[in-house]
């Protein structure tokens, strides 16, 4: 049977494969397993982005703490990097985000982070699947008085936008700025952060229905707001995901600008001002070589981890970076919070413009972005690890690698939250990376459907 949890929490179906019965599991094996040390009762934070599975899930998950007799704090919708500020800020013993960031809206997720705000390590994980396997045999269920509660509360979202504001306190009078919340978690918190901070805002995407998630908005679909932009002669415009824990722009000219351009004009900014914490941007091997290329001329080390969020926050709690993403948007302020943080970013980016007096376009030509091709293939998730196990796959492989020794790069790997393999191929010619991808992206479909 593969791990149930993925890169980033439970991911599946909402009632297919993430059913109720599994979100109570959840609930009582993650409340096991991450407050069993304490001698009083532990509570735990409990929130989500705006799907319509969202309630379903949630409720099946609080009940599931309330049986091992833990307390639940529903806190309803919220970002991601909300619940990892306020598990901290309001000490509870753990965080649980119900969401599935980036993905279509019949998708679900479940993130657990603990008492310190950071997501769970591998051995944790590791823990509560198996409680879950194990039917909870080891746990003994409380009764009467020693069962847990659920409080609600409403004022969390405040407080999150607070911590932002204060964290980034930025004048943003004369901007204007196109914000997609992509009908998610950041409807209400990163409007009402960018007026509080005076800047002229444009929202679209922010009026969710539960079924409108990440549908042709947001960071995986950027082209509304690429066009309003140039439209409403904006400064800028900010696109979030799902659960806003990702952060992608588009300068005053309609171009996208991404999580690696973020981090080099930021990173550029941090290390100017003596905020760039050992001279570091912790990045991934999914980021464009135009981040390492812009690393070495400005001086400026870039450190490499493999894929995903949570991996380059080890790094960064390794060497005690302050700074590090994702080209998807996902980027990391540790001096700020725990975890990645569209919100913190957006201001952060804002504040280069405010304080350089630059115009967008013109930051982000610190950093030279190389041609890549970037191909999804949709295969069976329980094969997804073992592309690698068919000899014609590696073989192709293999050889696109020899061809494009020095320039350019091939990387091929399985998604972590989705059933798919993700092949990129990065080099200078556009049109042969595309048809190369493509080629390799027609192969594993052919051997692993």
């Amino acid at each position: 049977m593969s791990r149930m949890f993925g890169t980033d929490g439970v991911r599946g179906v909402a009632n297919e494969e993430l059913t109720p019965l599994l979100a109570m599991q959840l609930g009582q094996a993650g409340a096991y397993v991450l407050t069993r040390e304490n001698k009083h009762k532990p509570t735990i934070m409990v929130g989500c982005d705006t799907r319509m599975s969202g309630d379903m899930l949630a409720n099946a998950l609080m009940a599931g703490i309330c049986s091992v007799g833990a307390n639940a704090v529903y806190v309803g919708v919220i970002p991601t990097p909300a619940i990892a500020y306020l598990t901290k800020k309001y000490k509870v013993e753990a965080g649980v985000v119900i969401s599935a960031s980036h993905n279509p809206m019949e998708f679900n997720g479940i993130k657990f982070f603990d008492g310190n705000g950071y997501k769970l390590p591998d051995a944790l994980e590791d823990e509560i699947e198996a409680l879950i396997k194990n039917n909870m045999n080891s746990v003994e269920f409380p009764t009467g008085s020693s069962v847990g509660r659920i409080k609600y509360r409403k004022d969390a979202r405040e407080e999150y936008i607070n911590h932002a504001v204060r964290a980034v306190p930025v004048d943003l009078t004369n901007l204007k700025v196109v914000v997609d919340c992509a009908e998610g978690a950041s409807h209400y918190t990163s409007i009402e952060a960018l007026r509080q901070l005076g800047a002229q805002v444009v929202p679209i995407h922010n009026m969710p229905d539960g079924t409108n998630i990440n549908a042709n908005c947001g960071s995986t679909h950027m082209e509304e707001l690429q066009a309003r932009v140039v439209y409403e002669k904006a400064n800028i415009g900010l696109a979030f995901d799902g659960d806003a824990d990702r952060l992608l722009a588009v300068d005053e000219l309609g171009n996208v600008v991404d999580g690696d351009q973020i981090m080099a004009i930021v990173g550029a900014h941090m290390r100017n001002m003596g905020k760039l914490k050992q001279n570091t941007i912790v990045a991934t091997v999914m980021s464009n070589l135009g981040l390492f290329l812009f690393g070495e001329k400005e001086k400026i080390h870039i450190e490499k981890t493999k894929v995903g969020d949570r991996y380059v926050l080890e790094r960064m709690r390794e060497i005690g970076a302050s700074l590090g993403g994702e080209q998807s948007g996902h980027i990391i302020f540790l001096d700020e919070n725990t975890t990645g943080d569209g919100l913190l970013s957006a201001l952060h980016l804002l504040e280069v413009m405010v304080v350089t007096g630059k115009p967008l376009s013109e930051l982000s030509k610190i950093m030279t972005v190389l041609p890549q091709a970037l191909v999804n293939v949709t295969v069976p998730n329980h094969r997804k690890e073992h592309f690698m196990e068919y000899p014609e796959i590696a073989a192709a492989i293999e050889e696109l690698e020899k061809e494009f020794a020095g320039e350019g790069r091939v990387l091929i790997r399985p998604s972590g939250t989705e059933p798919k393999v993700r092949v990129m191929i990065e080099g200078k010619d556009k049109a042969r990376i595309d048809k190369e991808a493509h080629r390799i992206a027609d192969l594993i479909q052919q051997l692993m459907l």
